[in-house]
């Protein structure tokens, strides 16, 4: 089993942009594409961002176990993680990035154990996150409304995490994230 590190959060607090970030610092990094059976949005490409599946498909693989870890996060929207993406970037010797829902992450990292490294990235708080999402202009009122009710449930676990970053500066969240990681792949 190789090394992981990994980044959930409530969707709006930043952690995708930190890993961006970190991508571009550690080589050794490979990112686990997520599969989901919701539509793209925005500038969303398959294979790069999400492996999107139709809601068929996605219990299809379900049902043959092709999954480390899902989740009917919303009625009609599943989230996983492909345990051929595991295999795929393990194989290339490289530490995986995974960016997954809170229950996702506390999933994986029971199967990882120490091999895995789990942050939760936290919004400065609930008013500051639900600007980010209304900002990102990607959510109808109702999906907004969805999120912002089940972030307060996910900010609940974060001490179920390794480490927890407050994302109140891009940058400062970017290099609080980058020395953890550097400590525990040196040690």
């Amino acid at each position: 089993m190789g090394k992981a590190i990994l980044f959930s959060a409530p969707s709006g607090c930043g952690k995708t942009t930190i890993i961006k970030e970190l991508m571009q610092y550690f080589d050794c990094f490979d990112f686990s594409i997520s599969a989901t059976s919701r539509k793209p949005r925005g500038e969303e490409v398959n294979g790069k961002d999400y492996y999107f599946l139709s809601h068929e498909e996605f219990l299809q693989r379900v049902k043959n176990d092709e999954f480390l870890e899902w989740e009917e996060v919303y009625q009609g929207t599943c989230y996983g993680t492909l345990k051929s993406e595991i295999d795929r970037i393990w194989n290339e010797g490289k530490v995986i990035v995974f960016d997954v829902d809170v229950n996702g992450g506390k999933n994986i990292k029971r199967y990882c154990g120490d091999d895995a490294l789990s942050i939760f990235v936290m919004p400065p708080s609930l008013q500051v996150l639900e600007q980010r999402l209304r900002s990102r202009g990607t959510d109808s009122e109702e999906a907004i409304v969805k999120r912002l009710a089940r972030s307060a449930e996910e900010l609940a676990q974060a001490p179920a995490f390794d480490r927890t970053i407050v994302n109140d500066d891009l940058q400062h969240a970017v290099e609080a994230t980058r020395n953890v990681i550097e400590r525990v792949l040196t040690a």
